[in-house]
């Protein structure tokens, strides 16, 4: 009987040896896991925010609007600029008499407009073009070189259409909220220059 036990004994105890093992390995096995399944940390800012989701496209957001309001300012600067230039040529060289008060008007009107835009771009830090673009010097350049009537026809020309486009840029920035200071000389000024245009345009009716 004392033969038969032993050897039962002996089975049994490896058993449980091998039992400890697997469970040991399984064990060692599970400990890996975690570090293969980690989730990666969140990239953080210069100074050590999590930043906000959507907070990058918050800030091209802003970066837009403000490109589109010093767009704004570069181009009615760059607008009043040019018709201060041309009418002083008109108010030397026109012979009409309509088109010399036209453009006396245009001295003084967008003078005052161009002084007010400065100071507005001046405390919002935006610089404004100091100098007559391409198209309008070329303008000015063909002035100088005519008389007459045709000088006469040719400044009133490029009126209609520097003020067409003054309109357009005008009623665009007085419908947009991007900048409450900008929105509100757009909208000051609008009638002005609707009204220029107007008279312009009669002026250049009878001229052909």
């Amino acid at each position: 009987m004392k033969r038969l036990i032993r050897p039962a004994a002996i089975a049994f105890v490896c058993v449980m040896f091998l039992a400890c093992n697997t469970g040991e390995s399984r064990e060692s096995s599970s400990n890996t896991g975690p570090e293969k399944q980690s989730l990666p940390s969140p990239q953080r800012t210069n100074s050590g925010a999590v930043p906000a989701t959507g907070e990058s496209a918050n800030t091209l957001g802003s970066s837009n609007a403000a490109s589109v309001t010093n767009s704004f300012y570069a181009a009615a600067a760059r607008g009043g600029m040019a018709e201060v230039e041309l009418s002083k040529a008109a108010q030397t060289k026109a012979t009409n008499p309509e088109v010399k008060k036209f453009a006396q008007m245009m001295l003084n009107d967008h003078t005052k407009a161009n002084t007010e835009l400065k100071t507005m771009a001046s405390k919002k830090n935006v610089t404004l073009p100091a100098e007559l673009a391409t198209a309008d010097r070329a303008t000015l350049q063909e002035l100088n070189d005519l008389s007459g009537a045709e000088f006469d026809r040719t400044y009133v020309d490029a009126m209609v259409d520097a003020h067409e486009t003054d309109v357009q840029l005008f009623e665009d920035q007085a419908g947009d909220d991007t900048d409450p200071e900008a929105k509100a000389f757009a909208a000051k000024t609008l009638p002005t220059l609707q009204k220029h245009l107007e008279m312009i345009k009669g002026i250049q009716s009878r001229l052909q």
